[in-house]
């Protein structure tokens, strides 16, 4: 090959180089600084994300290297939760692709951490103002000590933190499973919205009872499936004539004719609020009880939370003798 040619192909190289390198024009880095938009599109909502179960993206369990130093992503966000500080990007991203393999969409709900697995959701509070937002975290960074978060544009102005650029949060993820029961950070979230009756009438139907698990942190691994066909054999089977006399209080919370449905709802208030159920059949509907409890005050403390997340029927129960 003769020197000629082999230059030629160097300076062939060189250009191609310098076209995908940072500095071009095409790039994300072609912009000095990053920006809030010139104009806010319309139609924006800046609603939070809505979390659903979606697998994670194998390819962003990797490690990985960034500016000399290397990150090695979580297997799993469940039960994670942190302090520290968040920045946000807009303009200067827009449009670009994410380590997820998405198009980087300043006006959705979204945002970048250096080690939660892809995709996660992510319930944000703003310490500084107490705003809160639920972003989808499908990106990396930020690659900055002090930071823990790096918010799209639209979660950065609904949790009013644009002007300033960086504020402290708290991050909680929001994990789904498969089985779609819930976590928030190193908790079980709130209860499922109150779900309308529209199935049929069944005949008959043995709920099973939920035991009292250690703590709330280990309740997803020891409590029973939602479904209760799927339920461990040795959970005791609770009908009206076995509820101990001595206990009165109980929280009815709802009435509904499909079995499947109420034992669903069921176990995940037992699981949350670690007291067992019952739903006995009465006049045709499946009754939701929680109980027995100890005391009026525990039943009124759990009533008062039930209202708050929703269920602004229930109320305190007490079976006749």
């Amino acid at each position: 090959m003769s020197l000629k040619y082999a230059f030629l192909i160097m300076l062939l190289t060189f250009i191609a180089a310098c076209s995908n390198s940072p500095s071009s024009n095409s790039s994300r880095y072609s912009q000095h600084k990053d920006s809030a938009p010139s104009a806010i599109k319309d139609g924006i909502k800046f609603d939070d994300a809505e979390p659903v179960y979606e697998p994670y993206a194998l390819a962003n369990l990797r490690s990985y290297s960034v500016l000399g130093k290397h990150y090695t992503p979580l297997k799993t966000g469940k039960g994670y939760s942190a302090t520290g500080g968040a920045s946000w990007y807009g303009q200067k991203f827009h449009g670009h692709l994410t380590s997820n393999g998405e198009s980087y969409d300043m006006y959705a709900m979204s945002g970048a951490h250096k080690t939660l697995p892809l995709p996660s959701y992510v319930k944000v509070t703003n310490l500084k103002n107490g705003r809160e937002a639920i972003v989808r975290v499908n990106d990396r960074g930020p690659f900055h000590d002090k930071r823990i978060i790096d918010l799209s544009y639209a979660a950065a102005m609904k949790l009013g933190m644009l002007s300033t650029g960086t504020t402290q949060v708290k991050l909680e993820v929001i994990h789904i499973d498969e089985a779609g029961m819930q976590t928030v950070g190193d908790r079980l979230s709130e209860p499922p919205t109150p779900l309308k009756d529209d199935a049929v009438l069944n005949d008959s139907v043995q709920i099973s009872q939920v035991p009292r698990v250690p703590a709330l942190g280990t309740a997803s691994a020891t409590s029973p499936a939602m479904n209760s066909s799927s339920a461990a054999p040795a959970t005791p089977i609770v009908t009206p004539t076995e509820i101990p006399t001595q206990e009165k209080v109980f929280i009815q919370i709802a009435a509904l004719s499909n079995d499947q449905r109420i034992t669903k709802i069921g176990n995940a208030l037992a699981s949350l609020y670690q007291v067992p159920f019952v739903a006995p059949l009465e006049e045709g509907l499946y009754r939701l009880r929680l109980g027995p409890f100890t005391s009026e005050h525990e039943a009124l403390g759990i009533l008062n939370q039930l209202r708050k997340s929703g269920y602004s029927d229930a109320y305190k129960f007490y079976p006749s003798n």
